[in-house]
């Protein structure tokens, strides 16, 4: 048995007899040797398909992958006729989307090369061993018993490489190519740029660069304390409203529930109106004495970041409170009766006992809202649209824009597709290394078992 344990592509080759080492070639060719006819003629029917695949269009949509078209569309004389016609030319579009397809499928036929070299090793194996290897109808009927996992598996992988794995990777693709609103197909073609639009974006120090780490930085603050101000409030509230002598408890709780149960972007652009100039909130503070002229809620760039904030607290607050309620309600009582018995206060009892254990189990939420803060389309795009534009920055950015609402501005009111994606990879790149980092270290992972 142990001979057989841990084997890879290069100890199946060497130690596997001729029909293992056909299977490399020769999709099936072990599971047809070991009895299992059909399931070795499916790797094989898999194989050709794919030869066939290539032959007649996958090698053009990888060879045209290299350098995304080189006909341009416009116009040529007819000869024949005497005419100029419109000739259609090639769409870099169309050829990164077709090249992207044939890698998926590419890669998908490596994994099912590989799964036909292991199954062909496993079925030589068993037989080597004196055991009867399974039929075609015995493989389908385990589906739905001990490998009902490959079955239930099997269209969520494939919605995954169809609807996450292709746009990702086309995305990733494009943010090295110069498809902008000058590179527009089938008029103009875009090709390959490498690395240049993150080097333009990060450290060139031109209009673009000097707009990238303004918005960067204003995106850190804005994930920073939009997160916070909704956790602390919420602890709080919830704690006021869970305290002894509080009396209708639920109704509070329904009163703040209320902000939740409205759609976000109508509470954003009705809260707009209210903030702005001629506003109801600036009506009533002239009105009432305390302005002589109206407040730059919305129009001044600190004034407009404090607002933001501020709304994301009437948002986020409530979502907190009610999970803050939940932990509340399941810290054992004893806890606290002791801390009172041995001479602790409401602060030490607080810091010892109640927010320890909020820590613990809402770590995982914490890191979560962080990283949905971080990439809070809402909250900006309805209630400042990302003004004021007070100073010069690059194609539209404002001073409250996150990063995710300037790649928005940059697909949708400027055709920069490249710079776009560019953003939206380092976007990934921070938040994947931050939600690692900080949840590996964190005690709730650590510690399952956790808080006593």
């Amino acid at each position: 048995m142990k001979e057989y344990k841990n084997r890879n592509l290069i100890t199946i080759f060497t130690k596997g007899d001729i029909f293992s080492k056909l299977s490399y070639i020769v999709c099936g060719a072990s599971n047809m040797r070991q009895g299992q006819v059909i399931k070795g003629l499916l790797f094989l029917l898999l194989e050709i398909s794919y030869i066939f695949f290539m032959i007649t269009n996958g090698a053009g949509l990888l060879r045209n992958l290299t350098t995304l078209g080189d006909n341009l569309q416009g116009m040529q004389f007819n000869e024949e006729l005497g005419i100029y016609e419109m000739m259609a030319g090639d769409n870099s579009m169309l050829i990164l989307l077709y090249g992207v397809i044939a890698v998926v499928v590419t890669i998908s036929f490596i994994a099912v090369w590989y799964f036909s070299i292991v199954s062909g090793e496993a079925a030589r194996k068993r037989a080597s061993e004196g055991k009867k290897n399974k039929g075609f109808i015995e493989d389908v009927k385990s589906l739905t018993n001990e490998n009902i996992r490959y079955l239930l598996l099997a269209i969520p992988v494939i919605g995954l490489l169809i609807f996450t794995v292709m746009p990702l990777l086309y995305m990733i693709l494009m943010a090295f190519t110069n498809y902008d609103q000058e590179h527009q197909p089938p008029g103009n073609l875009f090709d390959w740029v490498g690395i240049k639009n993150f080097i333009t974006l990060l450290s060139t120090g031109d209009k673009l660069s000097s707009t990238f780490w303004p918005v960067f930085g204003w995106t850190l603050i804005w994930c920073v304390f939009s997160t916070f101000t909704c956790y602390f409030g919420g602890m709080i509230l919830a704690m006021v409203i869970n305290s002894k002598g509080i009396r209708f408890k639920k109704v509070w709780r329904t009163v703040f529930i209320f902000t939740m149960a409205i759609p976000s972007f109508i509470s954003l652009r009705v809260v707009a109106t209210m903030l702005g100039e001629r506003g109801i909130l600036n009506v009533l503070l002239q009105k009432w004495g305390f302005v002589e002229k109206a407040l730059p809620f919305l129009s001044n760039a600190n004034w407009a970041r404090v607002s933001v904030i501020a709304v994301n607290m009437w948002i986020g607050i409530p979502v907190t409170m009610l999970m803050v309620s939940g932990i509340l309600m399941n810290i054992p009582e004893e806890l606290y009766e002791s801390a009172r018995i041995d001479g602790a206060g409401p602060v030490t009892i607080f810091r010892k006992i109640t927010f320890p254990y909020m820590w613990f189990v809402t770590t995982p939420y914490l890191i979560a809202n962080l990283i949905s803060n971080f990439n809070n389309f809402n909250t900006i795009y309805f209630l400042t649209g990302g003004e004021p534009h007070t100073l010069n920055y690059y194609k539209g950015a404002g001073q409250t824009d996150l990063l995710v609402t300037w790649l928005y501005k940059l697909t949708k009111d400027s055709n920069d597709y490249n710079l776009a994606a560019t953003i939206g990879i380092i976007i990934f790149i921070i938040s994947a290394i931050f939600t690692v980092i900080t949840f590996s270290r964190s005690g709730s992972l650590k510690n399952e078992e956790g808080f006593q």
